[in-house]
């Protein structure tokens, strides 16, 4: 029988259900499929105008009900169908879950067509007290709930009857890694049997293209969008806006195992370290991310050895792939190099919010499969970043344990180490 226990003694915190939505496809089957094919889901923008913008493809999630109602309402029903086929694969009450819920969810904002309803609504006379008569005048909720960070999740607790405040949480594009965090340290220290993580992003609005951009921070290969991005190759030029969704079912192994319930796989170890150097851009040094691998390994009880295979962060930004290279030939050495490491971003974009979560997912897969996605657009590496990209086409391989790395606007670092077996 499996150990129970980890090698700090806390609670062995196991998958029993993975949910995934992103531009590839709705669920684990058709974006697993998609993503080991070497398929892009990159595509040209229809959703709003693109005229004089720099940047004109995007990763968005078109084929939803939500995909055009704005920002919150598509976030939401991405985290809902995400969660919905993870708590069904791990055979638990999908509206009496019965545990905590922590959601990784983006910044809210009042949607455009909410700023049309207030502004367009009375045009006797103009500025701050025209919007406060308007709002006063409007008697239902809709507007103000799309405002307040809480209210996905608390839709999400009604709707798969999770115990507990929900926690909404957003440290930039490591969230999604972080929801996982707080439901593997919420199980350790004895405060639950099992939790529900939730990464989900649907914000690729106008704004947030125009600011990205503005920070020269997106790809501009809008020819052949499925050529855009290209993480660790020579001519990379930027990340590719994009959306969706992971959920995970966390639970003690012990709980697990007592029901009868199939181990997709092991959560071994969380890292975190912050980085305040800049409001964007990562210390020179990438010492912040090399404690947070540093830290994910020692949580994890494992040594710079007994890693298999790396999901990179792997933005396809000039800086960030740079520093990830920093940090993991210094934690890693030469073993580096032969190392297998793959980027999920270059098939489809960057999830913000998401990507830990999804991430998470596709890592957990790439172990229970035996198969290494791809890291397509990789034809011109750079010489700069010696490592062992799985280039183009899919590679077989056991894998038995992965590092997940997530780095974050504003110095927010997250990785997590993840195993096929328990220990």
């Amino acid at each position: 029988m499996a150990n129970l226990r980890d090698h700090m003694g806390r609670p062995i915190v196991a998958v029993t259900g993975v949910g995934v939505v992103t531009s590839l496809g709705v669920g684990k089957a058709d974006n697993w499929a998609a993503l080991t094919s070497g398929k892009s889901g990159i595509h040209p923008i229809t959703r709003f105008p693109v005229d004089h913008l720099n940047t004109r493809i995007s990763g968005m999630v078109d084929f939803l009900p939500s995909s055009t109602k704005g920002a919150s309402p598509l976030t939401y029903e991405l985290a809902e169908t995400a969660a919905q086929e993870a708590v069904s694969e791990a055979g638990l009450d999908s509206v009496d879950f019965a545990g905590p819920l922590f959601l990784a969810s983006p910044p809210v904002e009042l949607d455009w067509a909410d700023r049309f309803s207030l502004y367009n609504s009375d045009k006797q006379d103009a500025g701050a007290e025209r919007l406060l008569r308007v709002a006063r005048g409007l008697k239902e909720l809709d507007i103000f709930d799309t405002t307040q960070f809480g209210t996905i999740a608390d839709r999400l607790a009604d709707r798969f009857g999770t115990r507990g405040l929900p926690i909404t949480l957003s440290t930039a594009c490591a969230s999604g890694a972080t929801a996982i965090q707080l439901g593997v340290e919420a199980i350790r220290r004895g405060e639950c049997d099992k939790a529900l993580s939730i990464g989900a992003d649907g914000s690729a609005t106008a704004e947030a293209l125009i600011r990205f951009s503005l920070l020269s921070a997106l790809s501009t290969h809008n020819e052949i969008p499925e050529k855009a991005s290209k993480p660790f190759s020579k001519d990379r030029d930027g990340f590719v806006l994009a959306e969706g969704s992971g959920a995970l079912v966390l639970e003690s192994l012990e709980a697990a195992i007592a029901r009868g319930a199939t181990i997709l796989g092991i959560i071994r170890g969380c890292g975190e370290k912050a980085d305040d150097f800049h409001r964007t851009r990562s210390k020179p040094d990438g010492s912040p991310a090399i404690a947070a691998v540093r830290a994910a390994l020692a949580d994890a009880g494992l040594g710079e050895d007994e890693i298999d295979y790396v999901n990179a962060h792997g933005t396809s930004t000039p800086e960030n792939d740079k520093m990830e290279h920093l940090s993991l030939s210094t934690v890693f050495g030469e073993r580096i190099g032969s190392m297998p490491i793959s980027s999920n971003k270059s098939m489809i974009g960057h999830t913000l919010s998401a990507a830990g979560a999804v991430e998470a997912a596709f890592s957990l897969m790439t172990m229970r499969e035996s198969v290494i996605p791809p890291t397509i657009n990789y034809d011109n590496p750079d010489p700069a970043i010696v490592l062992d990209v799985v280039p183009n086409k899919k590679r077989n391989a056991e894998v038995g344990t992965v590092l997940s790395n997530s780095f974050g606007f504003g110095g927010q670092n997250t990785c997590l180490v993840m195993a096929r077996e328990p220990v």
